[in-house]
């Protein structure tokens, strides 16, 4: 079935939409919530919770990509339940690694509390991800973006893990250096 006709199957208010959504996308949504959470149990009430954000949204929302739709909501509800995970102190999953190696490029002090400052600066993130090789700009998302671990992004591109450890951590160097002359106090 079709994007699109899983779309429309959610419009119609067709309990069907769930159905054809986990057969195609589970997987999907399931590997990038447990690169966030490390836990098979969280991800799977994630995965669950992302269906349910999808039929309440859909009559509002028609998204044209449902997989990056669906990828956006799994991410954000994967993030809640990390951050819920945090203030328990529990917590060794990818997204913590990959949050604290982005750390020396957006301290937590000058994150921006206002959703314009935050539009500003993921675009100032864009453009300087437009400016890498297409190598580092797909080595960067997987690794800060979708939380996949450095070995499985290293062993894509044939590459050791040392290597990629270390061209990621100079292309977060390139980026501090960049949104430090873009004016912002890292």
């Amino acid at each position: 079935m079709t994007d699109k006709e899983i779309v429309g199957l959610y419009w119609a208010r067709e309990e069907k939409a769930i159905e054809q959504t986990k057969l195609k996308y589970e997987i999907y949504l399931m590997k990038m919530s447990y690169n966030i959470l490390n836990d098979k149990e969280d991800s799977q009430e994630a995965v669950n919770d992302t269906y349910l954000v999808a039929w309440n949204s859909m009559p509002e929302n028609r998204p044209d990509n449902l997989k990056l739709y669906l990828g956006t909501i799994i991410r954000r509800i994967s993030i809640d339940f990390f951050r819920k995970r945090i203030s328990r102190k529990r917590s060794d999953s990818e997204f913590a690694l990959s949050y604290e190696e982005l750390g020396d490029c957006l301290s937590d002090n000058q994150m921006p509390d206002q959703e314009f400052e935050a539009k500003e600066l993921a675009l100032e993130i864009q453009t300087f991800l437009m400016k890498l090789k297409k190598k580092e700009r797909v080595a960067f998302v997987r690794r800060y973006y979708y939380s996949d671990p450095m070995k499985e992004i290293a062993e894509g591109f044939k590459m050791t893990e040392g290597s990629m450890k270390t061209m990621l951590f100079r292309i977060r160097q390139r980026l501090r250096q960049h949104l430090c002359e873009k004016g912002y106090d890292i």
